[in-house]
């Protein structure tokens, strides 16, 4: 009984083997023909063919004869079972090249490398970038190939790593490539390495615009402008995904070789599969060609289930780790099976990309007319992430829309591309490795008995100091704790009791549940803001009547308890409107929440630089910082106390739909001494807070807080108000990195129109420009007691714009234009001026002000 078991298990097993053998075998129609299918086995002597289709080449007869001579071929150390070019690798510590012949066009380049050692290449020495012409275009810089295979670390391949890229060659070039070992006194053993190379060609316009025909020109989210993809750009592939379905092999893919993989690991949020979704329908191509994705991408589909409008709470969420600084090319893809769906209307969806809506009427049936079972794509560029190549999430979310019949979303699958930025570099930095738990199969390998004694007695040593630190630090918490316990109470803080003494006449205190409903329930879709405080969300309050700015902070902020109920004791009993009103707070349930009324605009900085955001006129500039001056007046003269704000910068100024300037954020606000009483004689010391950036040198160099730092920092702000530009730029030269040291240069040789901002141009009357500079300056001058007070401010600004107008009136009418304001306001009143030659009418206009009026700011530079 027992032998015939195990036949049978045998027999089994054999069985599920030889099913597993089939499915690698298995090739699928090849439905596109490359011009060129090279796949380059680097390093080794002999060709070889895998199961997958391809036939691996030997290297050497493309290789640089140079490089023949400054490279080597060796095999790895440790052998791998992968399929692959993985058993050999060319490497070097000099430069080497490859360079085929290939056709105009473009191809898609992949990069194969197995990160381990060689016969005398240490792996972690593996340091170099990638390149390639005859543009020198940048596929990696200063790559460490074994640090990026740690952090991958994918089980099912390990220290295998894998880039694919997309490129274009012009007629009559070659396709060279060059590996560049990083040579630096840190890393002077540093080599280059390759494993495998496979190029192959790509119909001229799978992902790249066609010149002659811009119909199908990708979108960039939250505009309505176009981002055609051009030849001169390179592309890397960052994901591609089949959405509910299995990983897609080379083999299986429509002659290409690409391999799409499974979308589990990147769903955030609960969905429905239907695999194998209309099998008996035959696909047809009418909408795309056919080899854009195989069948059976199509045929798998992600919904949320068709269960009626509780799916209107929810997202169907996808969350896609990218590089910040790029420029990224999302592809979706859909194909309606669904038996429930006949026609265009009954299954509609807002697609949100990075938390912009990409369209609020995603209709599969409405873009192929109705028609079932014709796959269909939509392009978006999701244009600039902010960012020094730090990593981010790029978020992908499908909500049902009100109308649709069916309460659903759905997708069939991701493709994400990284485009080359203006310096043609796809390149990111190399991740940073979390420390890792001690391998003690590892260390037996490697030590003898003398080393483990050594080892056991150096880790006794260590445990019992980190053991006494551990208990020092323990000790100390108590302490804090109880200090901090014994101050709430004090204060009448506690997060355990949800209230705080503000009168309820000055602020309205929500509970947490009407904060969940005024946002279904924190949903990103409504987040507008985000900083290191938290989100911000635009919410309705009062079964939807009122619209609002809810600010919840997330814990481990650097907004606190003390800076959350500053705020509100402040904003509460302020009036002005050049200031943001508070509308409540809720206090429970461990959450901080503000809500201010909502300002349809946004902030000041999104409407200057790094944004799709309409670019404000000068006058509207102008105005905008009269009505911040007007605001800071308030603070420093209109009320019993001077209130000094701290944090005065562009981020923190908002615009209401009427485009007026409301100065916001007071949770770092201090109050100084009784009003009348000068601050400049009744300082206050204080720790030092505010934005790099804006911050007063006077007060982070002696602790000393007055109401002229905030005047400091509004002259940074009238600064970036005129260049379009961030206060420090850390990539810029060292003359131009810091904004108010280029600004003071600038003025200093009487060339302040090269900091002006290219959207300004033709726009500012050259005088009003030099007296806007004086005044700017003079808020920057390093001794406090020589800036103007904001009352003083407000009065010259006003006298700039006098300026401005006063030779705008002369100009003739004709050369009027309008700046599209309208996204917030149809009817703004808001107009500016441009006579596109530079003239402004009669000169003689400039002396119905006198010069004198700014005798105050003559000489910035003054002490």
């Amino acid at each position: 009984m027992d032998t015939t078991c195990t036949r049978i298990a045998l027999g089994t097993i054999i069985l599920h083997l030889l099913l597993m053998g089939l499915s690698y075998l298995s090739i699928a129609e090849v439905i596109y023909s490359p011009d060129e299918l090279l796949s380059i086995n680097c390093g080794s002597s002999s060709n070889f063919s895998t199961r997958d289709g391809r036939n691996w080449t030997v290297d050497i007869n493309f290789l640089t004869v140079e490089s023949r001579i400054n490279s080597v071929a060796a095999p790895a150390l440790t052998p791998t079972t992968l399929m692959g070019p993985y058993t050999y690798a060319r490497l070097s510590h000099s430069q080497f090249t490859y360079s085929f012949p290939v056709t105009a066009g473009p191809k898609f380049l992949r990069l194969f490398f197995y990160s381990t050692s060689y016969q005398n290449f240490d792996r972690t020495n593996a340091y170099f970038s990638v390149k390639f012409g005859p543009y020198t275009y940048t596929l990696l810089q200063d790559f460490n190939a074994s640090l990026n295979a740690d952090v991958d670390n994918d089980p099912g391949q390990p220290d295998i790593l894998f880039r694919e890229y997309c490129i274009n060659i012009g007629e009559g070039e070659r396709l060279d490539i060059t590996f560049i070992p990083t040579i630096t006194a840190q890393h002077q053993h540093s080599y280059a390495f390759i494993n495998g190379i496979e190029i192959v060609s790509m119909s001229p316009y799978l992902y790249y615009t066609n010149p002659d025909d811009y119909t199908g020109v990708p979108q960039i989210v939250g505009t309505l402008s176009q981002y055609p993809i051009e030849n001169s750009s390179a592309l890397e592939t960052i994901y591609r995904l089949n959405v509910a379905g299995k990983d897609i092999t080379g083999s299986e893919d429509t002659g290409m070789l690409r391999t799409w993989k499974a979308d589990d690991n990147y769903l955030t949020t609960q969905s429905t599969m239907s695999v194998d979704f209309g099998r008996i329908t035959k696909l047809s191509f009418n909408m795309t060609q056919n080899y854009t994705a195989p069948d059976e991408v199509y045929r798998t589909v992600r919904n949320m289930g068709t269960n009626g409008s509780m799916n209107m709470r929810f997202n169907l969420t996808w969350q896609l780790p990218v590089d910040s600084g790029f420029t990224y090319l999302l592809r979706l893809h859909f194909c309606q099976l669904d038996p429930h769906v006949s026609l265009s209307g009954d299954l509609r969806f807002s697609i949100y990309i990075a938390d912009q809506l990409g369209t609020d009427w995603a209709d599969v049936l409405l873009w192929t007319y109705n028609r079932k079972g014709v796959p269909v794509v939509r392009d978006y560029v999701v244009s600039y992430i902010p960012g020094n190549r730090e990593k981010t999430n790029l978020s992908l979310k499908m909500h049902p829309h009100h109308k649709s019949r069916i309460k659903d979303a759905q997708l069939n699958a991701i493709e994400l591309f990284k485009i080359s930025d203006t310096s043609c570099s796809l390149a990111d930095p190399n991740p940073h490795l979390l420390p890792q738990p001690p391998n003690n199969t590892i260390s037996n390998k490697k030590s003898n008995g003398t080393t483990s004694t050594i080892i056991a007695a150096v880790a006794g040593a260590v445990s019992g100091v980190v053991l006494l630190f551990f208990i020092a630090i323990l000790i100390k918490h108590r302490k804090n704790v109880a200090v901090n316990e014994s101050s709430n109470k004090k204060e009448g803080t506690s997060r355990n009791n949800g209230s705080l003494s503000v009168p309820t006449d000055l602020c309205r205190h929500f509970s947490i549940e009407e904060m969940r409903a005024a946002t279904n329930n924190f949903d990103k879709v409504f987040v507008v803001g985000m900083g290191g405080f938290g989100n911000v969300y635009k919410g309705h309050i009062d079964n939807g009547s009122t619209t609002v700015a809810i600010k919840r902070l997330k814990q481990g902020s650097r907004q606190g308890i003390r800076e959350f109920k500053n705020e509100i004791e402040m904003l509460s009993q302020l009036h002005h409107p050049n200031i943001v009103s508070l509308i409540g707070y809720c206090y429970e349930s461990n959450e901080m929440i503000l809500v201010y009324e909502f300002m349809d605009c946004g902030n000041l900085r999104d409407h200057l630089y790094d944004t799709d955001n309409p670019y404000l006129s000068w006058k509207h500039r102008l105005q905008t910082c009269i009505g911040v001056a007007r605001g800071l007046d308030y603070l420093h003269t209109g009320v019993k106390q001077v209130i000094i704000h701290r944090d005065v910068k562009s981020a923190n100024i908002l615009l209401d739909e009427k485009w007026e300037a409301k100065v916001s954020d007071f949770g770092l606000a201090r109050i100084g001494g009784p009003m009348g009483i000068s601050m400049m004689t009744t300082r206050v010391n204080t720790e030092v807070k505010g934005s790099i950036g804006y911050l007063d040198p006077e007060y982070y160099k002696r602790n000393i807080l007055t109401e002229k730092s905030d005047v400091y920092s509004f002259g940074v702000v009238l600064l970036e108000v005129l260049s379009g530009r961030q206060p420090l730029l850390h990539w810029e030269e060292k003359q131009r990195m810091s904004l108010v040291k280029w600004a003071e240069h600038c003025y200093e040789k009487g060339i302040l129109s090269e900091i002006v901002d290219p959207e300004l141009k033709g726009q500012i009357v050259p005088q009003c420009l030099r007296k806007f500079g004086e005044v700017a300056l003079s808020c920057l001058l390093e001794d406090g007691t020589q800036r103007p007070s904001m009352k003083d401010i407000v009065g010259m600004l006003d006298l700039v714009l006098q300026l401005q107008d006063s030779a705008v009136n002369y100009e003739d009418s004709s050369s009027h234009s309008t700046v599209p304001l309208s996204d917030c306001s149809e009817n703004t009143g808001l107009s500016t001026t441009s006579d596109g030659d530079g003239s402004y009418g009669r000169m003689e206009s400039f002396v119905l002000i006198p010069d004198d009026v700014f005798s105050e700011t003559k000489n910035p530079k003054r002490r």
